[in-house]
């Protein structure tokens, strides 16, 4: 409903003295092409809305902000092994303005294997209730990466081989090669992986089914 149509509204249900300058006051139109529609976004584009999240970067947070965050998700992660009667230690460090949490075993015990799962979703679901913990106590959202029992660092070997075979293969026949679906985490560190061999990756797929998909162009 424009201006002209609203003030014209209130005055049936509360009538009112308009003086002349007002009566006779006219409402600037706004200009552009009214059949004009939002463009969509392209089938091509390289990276969906929760990958950009994962890519963000936060330029005003502050180590200090992202070591009180670390803190917060120790003292959740502490309560939570004394809970599941699980021992491990926890280090926390801070790259950038992400905060790293990783949670090892005392000793070689294998213990903690049982938080991570078969797949790693067991770990995926906690890093998100340890992330809800940092937003409920500071109200600010968090992207910091929880890692247990080095579940992360052999995932990224894994996915980094991934990248790795799918560049070759593309490089010798020139065909797209469709990847396992993954995480949004998972599928930004492959983005990453393939852009650093310059060729192109795209995520396709809805829900549980979105993958990563390289091509020469």
């Amino acid at each position: 409903m424009s201006d002209t149509q609203t003030e014209t509204h209130d005055a049936e249900q509360a009538p009112q003295e308009t003086t002349e300058q007002e009566t006779t006051e006219q409402v600037p139109q706004e200009t552009g092409d009214a059949d004009e529609a939002p463009q969509e976004p392209t089938a091509g584009e390289t990276q969906d809305s929760a990958e950009q999240d994962e890519d963000q970067q936060d330029g005003d947070a502050q180590e200090s902000g992202a070591e009180d965050e670390g803190d917060i998700a120790a003292d959740y992660l502490e309560e939570l092994l004394d809970i599941v009667d699980l021992d491990g230690d926890i280090d926390i460090e801070v790259r950038g303005d992400r905060t790293f949490i990783s949670v090892v075993a005392e000793g070689d015990s294998d213990e903690l294997e049982d938080l991570v799962g078969r797949r790693g979703e067991v770990l995926d679901a906690l890093q998100e209730l340890t992330r809800l913990a940092v937003l409920t106590a500071t109200g600010s959202r968090t992207r910091l990466v929880l890692d247990i029992a080095g579940r992360r660092e052999e995932r990224q070997q894994e996915l980094k081989e991934l990248a790795d075979d799918a560049v070759a293969k593309v490089r010798d026949h020139g065909e797209k090669v469709h990847l396992e679906p993954m995480s949004a985490y998972e599928r930004k560190i492959v983005h990453d992986f393939i852009a650093d061999e310059d060729l192109v990756s795209e995520s396709e797929g809805e829900g549980k089914r979105r993958h990563v998909v390289v091509s020469a162009s």
